[in-house]
């Protein structure tokens, strides 16, 4: 089969590979790659990962070969997954635990900006409980995670407060956004929950924001900035807050249950994906520098058949 893998020597530091085909386990379904989607976080892999490594986390496509075991979907059944590495290719085997079944309206490439974005989404809102009546705050908010956030949250009964550039106020208030700043110094207060994906001076002023009792997670540093944090930051007036990480491969079981919830929500019409840019995975470069220069809201999709 083929598949991109990391390459020192070329230019984008991916190559297209023929490769053994992946050998599935008994848990595991053979599934035909239709489409994937790039996340930022790969962005760092790229960098760190050795020659010859697949990368891909989000991947759409038909299980080609069941899981032995009898687990999982059936052969032809249109899938959705979130695997730890190797969605850069024409085939994968996926544990079935994390794999769910597409509805029939549900696109391959809408279907793709799910995995690890809707997860992350969906997770690290549960950190905050019971959201019905309480003040959210979400920075990063225009990204793919902060849009499936405002959604997610809104829907919950949260009152969400999104930090974005201010041209992109009216998509986030059009998504369920109460109310769109530019800095998080003009968000207000407080919040019972934070979900913080920026790190240095925006946590620092998440810090300032939380509520008593209240939480925040942190689940990305675009910044690149580090915050220094200390007791006096949380005391007194944000007493018994709660500062926490999020990483998906760290969240817990139940990755497939978690996705077939927001295909379900898709299906009908009550989670907005939103797929900025569509190209052949051959022309994986064209995305890649697009994720890298920020210049789109949403989510790069790469097609691997059709």
């Amino acid at each position: 089969m083929l598949a991109l893998v990391i390459s020192s020597d070329s230019a984008t530091g991916l190559r297209i590979a023929e490769l053994a085909e992946p050998q599935a386990a008994s848990n595991e379904a053979l599934v035909s790659v239709h489409a994937t989607s790039l996340n930022r976080g790969e962005l760092r892999l790229l960098t760190i990962r050795p020659n010859g490594w697949i990368p891909g986390q989000d991947i759409v496509g038909v299980v080609e070969r069941a899981a032995a075991n009898g687990s999982g979907p059936a052969v032809g059944a249109r899938v959705a997954a979130l695997v730890d590495q190797a969605g850069w290719a024409e085939r994968v085997a996926v544990s079935t635990d994390r794999l769910a079944v597409l509805p029939d309206d549900v696109s391959f490439v809408s279907a793709a900006t799910l995995p690890v974005a809707g997860t992350t989404a969906l997770r690290t809102l549960r950190h905050g409980g019971d959201l019905a009546g309480q003040q959210v705050l979400i920075t990063g908010a225009s990204g793919a995670v902060g849009r499936f956030q405002i959604q997610i949250a809104r829907q919950q009964g949260g009152c969400v407060i999104a930090v974005a550039a201010s041209r992109h106020g009216e998509d986030l208030r059009r998504l369920g956004a109460e109310q769109v700043v530019e800095s998080i110094e003009l968000a207000g207060g407080p919040f019972s929950l934070i979900t913080e994906s920026v790190g240095g001076e925006s946590l620092a002023h998440a810090i300032e924001r939380v509520a008593p009792g209240g939480t925040i997670v942190m689940f990305g540093s675009s910044s690149g900035e580090l915050t220094p944090v200390g007791f006096r930051q949380f005391v007194p007036g944000h007493e018994g807050a709660r500062l926490e990480t999020f990483a998906y491969y760290t969240s817990g079981s139940g990755i497939g249950a978690d996705i077939a919830s927001l295909l379900a929500l898709v299906a009908a019409g009550r989670l907005e994906t939103r797929v900025a840019l569509t190209v052949r995975w051959t022309d994986i470069a064209q995305a890649l520098d697009a994720l890298r220069q920020r210049s789109f809201s949403g989510k790069a999709v790469l097609t691997m058949t059709g």
